[in-house]
């Protein structure tokens, strides 16, 4: 089968996902750039098409025209073609998502933990601990990173996010901060700017604080069973349009999977801040997620959890849970 993830590095302890090599601590960018398979350009040329016509001028070989409005994106190191995109279409390099950490591990504690590339080279990322950690209730730690993602086929605009990891499970979260932005989007419409990106990020330890505070209110929040199922459906069966019989019976059969987690199958749901409470509940849908979900490989739940559908499910059950205790 093939893999979506073509290569990455990690430090510390094997990712969630169990992919990539392993690299010792704070390894300077240059090696994280070829350990991770980042240590390429993407190139840009016109479109060109040869017209069906054959004229004698050329050989009767058809005539080679450009195409203005689009180029094509292809690697400097193998040559290989990734997208057709607009001629608007500003680039971000895949030593630029790295540098964006350069100051951050230099001067500000962070470290970078994984960084890889995805489907030959579309989309690219690179995730740095922040050091900053709270212990919830019966030592449930939660630490907190920055993701960097981008994408050169238009799937992906530039985005830096706060996420959370859940040591017991290694359930990752997006933060959502009140009082700035969670996640910051670069269209490839316009160029990424990394300083204004950290600032409008935010990245600041009293955001830290007032998420935690919020996943806190998560854990003196009970939920009874009655009141878990109709936070589950909602979530997962609910919808607008209509749904095929296949896609009713995967949706009990998720919705089965993470009423069993939450009832103590899943990983740390016996710890105080997680049993019988909203955090729990929010915990067994990113376990489900990141973890009990069909997927093709881990490398396709990877993508999903962190950039697909995955993250719009962890997104919306965060939203619903935080609904709970406002």
């Amino acid at each position: 089968m093939a893999h979506q993830i073509e290569k990455m590095a990690y430090v510390g302890d094997t990712p969630w996902h169990a992919l990539g090599s392993h690299l010792p601590a704070k390894q300077p960018l240059e090696v994280w750039a070829q350990k991770a398979g980042m240590d390429w350009k993407i190139c840009e040329t016109p479109v060109r098409f040869v017209a069906a016509e054959k004229h004698a001028e050329s050989g009767g070989q058809g005539n080679m025209l450009a195409f203005e409005d689009q180029k094509v994106l292809y690697r400097s190191d193998n040559h290989k073609a990734l997208s057709v995109v607009s001629k608007r279409y500003k680039v971000v390099q895949p030593r630029a998502v790295l540098e964006f950490y350069r100051d951050l591990t230099q001067a500000s504690g962070y470290e970078l933990e994984t960084a890889g590339v995805l489907k030959e080279g579309r989309k690219f990322w690179a995730l740095a601990r922040t050091g900053k950690e709270t212990k919830l209730r019966g030592n449930d730690l939660v630490q907190g990173y920055i993701l960097l993602a981008t994408s050169c086929d238009g799937t992906l605009a530039t985005v830096a996010t706060h996420t959370t990891v859940r040591v017991v499970c290694a359930n990752t979260l997006a933060v959502a901060l009140d009082n700035a932005r969670g996640a910051v989007k670069v269209p490839h419409s316009t160029t990424f700017d990394p300083a204004q990106v950290k600032s409008q990020l935010g990245i600041a330890v009293s955001q830290w604080d007032g998420f935690m505070g919020r996943m806190k209110e998560l854990t003196d929040c009970k939920v009874n069973d009655a009141a878990a199922e109709k936070f589950l459906r909602r979530l997962i069966c609910q919808t607008d349009a209509p749904v095929s019989a296949n896609e009713r019976l995967s949706q009990a059969r998720a919705l089965k999977t993470v009423q069993s987690l939450f009832a103590g199958e899943g990983r740390g749901a016996d710890l105080t801040s997680a049993k019988g409470t909203a955090w729990g509940l929010l915990n067994a849908v990113t376990q489900f997620v990141d973890h009990e979900r069909r997927a093709r490989s881990q490398d396709y739940r990877l993508d999903s959890a962190w950039f697909g559908a995955g993250a719009l499910l962890k997104e919306r059950a965060l939203g619903q849970a935080l609904a709970l205790v406002d």
